[in-house]
């Protein structure tokens, strides 16, 4: 997987990159990120990468010429994956969406900054827009790192077990169930008894109830969208129930 990210602040990149789950893959050769300045790419004398816009407003406006002309150079080295700007208007990030951009050969990210990015560089090199979520960045940045992380996930030999992708939050329609690990005991808390007796099939049954009342508490809008049999769904509901029976003063 070959992700290029263009940005007039690659800095930013270097902590992210080189640590962690990312900077082993990196180390290893499973995925090959690279933050690209945009800068260079400009034609005018000092460099600048934004103007003031049309029709007056406040704030600058990222120039065409340096984002094309960067897209074109990159597209000519091989990223024939989607161009993404990532944007506040864009389509909120999923994880369906995460598995489906995991697919590409690779990827580039345009990262916006100030007011945004001249419409004309949008229409003639980006593919799709891309949001994390109904809120407003300061650039594009933290967004793209959101990207790498999750699309760096589905590239085989990146986790150290291929089934954890397979049982997390979103994996089939629901949020994971809770996880525990030593000690046993931590302030009066202990783990639960199904988790503790080595009995595969209960443990299995526990964590896909689990699954169903953390979504039925957490995201009740996908709970309602979830696959379930009529038992399960009975079953959480009452769950559910208790537990507000229980917290009531």
């Amino acid at each position: 997987m070959k992700i290029a990210v263009l940005t007039i602040f690659p800095e930013m990149f270097d902590s992210v990159l080189n640590s962690s789950i990312l900077g082993r893959a990196r180390k290893e050769g499973l995925v090959d990120i690279s933050p690209v300045d945009i800068r260079p790419f400009s034609t005018l004398k000092h460099k600048n990468t934004d103007d003031y816009p049309f029709g007056g407003g406040a704030g600058m406006v990222m120039l065409a010429q340096p984002i094309c002309d960067a897209v074109r150079k990159l597209r000519s080295e091989g990223y024939n994956g989607k161009c993404l700007y990532m944007s506040p208007r864009g389509k909120a990030l999923t994880q369906d969406k995460v598995r489906e951009l995991a697919k590409e050969d690779g990827l580039i990210l345009l990262c916006g900054h100030y007011e945004g990015v001249d419409q004309r560089a949008i229409d003639a090199v980006v593919d799709e827009e891309l949001s994390l979520g109904d809120f407003v960045l300061t650039g594009g940045e933290l967004a793209a790192m959101a990207v790498c992380d999750a699309v760096s996930r589905y590239v085989p030999g990146v986790l150290g077990s291929e089934e954890s992708t397979g049982e997390e939050s979103f994996s089939d329609g629901l949020l994971e169930y809770p996880q525990y690990t030593r000690p046993r005991e931590f302030e009066g808390a202990e783990v639960p008894e199904v988790l503790l007796n080595g009995n595969h099939a209960h443990i299995k049954a526990w964590r896909r109830q689990q699954s169903l009342l953390v979504t039925a508490r957490m995201r009740p809008d996908m709970f309602e969208k979830a696959e379930m049999t009529d038992k399960e769904r009975r079953e959480t509901l009452r769950l559910l129930e208790e537990e507000k029976k229980n917290a009531a003063p």
